[in-house]
């Protein structure tokens, strides 16, 4: 097997697979430094706060290639200045990199106007303020809606939400002031629908209910009634009900009755008013509970005794028998009883009581 191997043949095909590998490596290191520009190297030249125009033909004729970006707008520098680039100037590059320039745009960058209409002012002012708008002007004009954003406006032409504003751009703001009170409302009966609603509209009040006779909902159809009536005072934003139908208010009698009825209910004033009396407020009994005092002992006072009359026996000289006779012991005057006075804490003393 070795000696197969050391065959003049076998050693001749390795010298040429050698040989062939050793020239396709030197072959690709020769290409990559043809086609890298091994050992030439550029050094950028510095373009800084040079205008854009000259910056890009200074790298052209250095033959770099380059990528303009706008940087956030400064007003201390030129607009289209260069302010910062990469690679830094004096940096060693191959020919064609891309050198990256930065410029100061011509103005502030552009942000989004949020919707803020139909918001409270306060919150409206914050969020103009926080992406980069600034209020100017507050003009206040009548509406139902008090303290609300109505329009917006940018040199007297009025802004939508979602258009586009450089940076710190001022705007104004339409403020609505609220609705008036005991305000006269229109009479609208003879109108079309179309011009009820304008005149309603213009003087700040809301369409309620429109009922169409035919039920087409036809604007060119006449008001022939509405609730409230004409000159009826109501406050701003309160809503008026139209009825309308293709005929003239005159032949719409039997209707409008009705709904007089029903909307105009009529007050008898010629009764006499109802009085009510008014009803006595008794105030309850507060009940307290009694003290307890302590009870001194009643003085015993002893009866008096009854007096008995006193039987004398009489004898008489005739005859030996002896007759009893009563006599009426004499009246004496009887003392009436005290009570006597005792001190708190002393015992009673008994009365003394004589018996004659």
């Amino acid at each position: 097997m070795l000696k197969s191997l050391f065959h003049w043949k076998v050693l001749v095909n390795l010298l040429l697979a050698a040989a062939i590998f050793i020239g396709l490596v030197w072959l690709t290191f020769r290409w990559l430094e043809l086609h890298t520009n091994h050992g030439k190297e550029i050094q950028v030249p510095n373009v800084m706060n040079k205008s854009v125009h000259d910056a890009i033909k200074i790298l052209d004729d250095q033959g770099l290639e380059y990528k303009v970006d706008s940087f956030k707008y400064d007003p201390k520098y030129r607009p289209f200045q260069v302010l910062n680039m990469f690679p830094k100037p004096g940096a060693r590059v191959k020919n064609g990199r891309i050198i990256e320039i930065r410029v100061n745009p011509r103005t502030w960058a552009k942000v989004t106007i949020p919707d803020i209409l139909d918001r409270y002012k306060g919150l409206a002012f914050r969020r103009l303020e926080q992406v980069g708008l600034k209020v100017g002007d507050t003009i206040f004009e009548p509406s139902i809606q008090r303290d609300a954003v109505i329009r917006m406006l940018y040199n007297g032409n009025v802004l939508k939400p979602g258009s586009q504003l450089t940076r710190f751009s001022t705007i104004d703001l339409v403020i609505g002031t609220g609705p008036k009170r005991n305000i006269a409302i229109p009479n609208l009966v003879g109108l079309t629908v179309a011009e009820a609603k304008a005149i309603v509209a213009n003087n700040l009040f809301e369409i309620g209910l429109v009922e169409h006779e035919d039920g087409k909902n036809d604007e060119t159809d006449i008001v022939y009634y509405q609730d409230p009536a004409g000159g009826d005072l109501r406050d701003q934003g309160m809503q008026i009900d139209l009825w309308a139908s293709k005929k003239t208010p005159a032949q719409m009698g039997g209707k409008i009755s009705q709904l007089n009825s029903i909307y105009r209910i009529k007050i008898d004033t010629t009764l006499p008013p109802v009085r009510y009396e008014e009803v006595p407020v008794y105030e309850e009994p507060v009940y307290e509970t009694p003290k307890t005092e302590p009870v001194e002992p009643k003085p015993v006072v002893p009866a008096a005794p009854t007096t008995q009359p006193k039987t004398t026996v009489s004898k008489t000289p005739a005859t030996s028998q002896t007759t009893p006779s009563t006599t009426k012991p004499a009246a004496t005057p009887s003392k009436p009883a005290t009570k006597p006075v005792t001190k708190p804490g002393e015992k009673p003393k008994a009365n003394k009581v004589v018996v004659e």
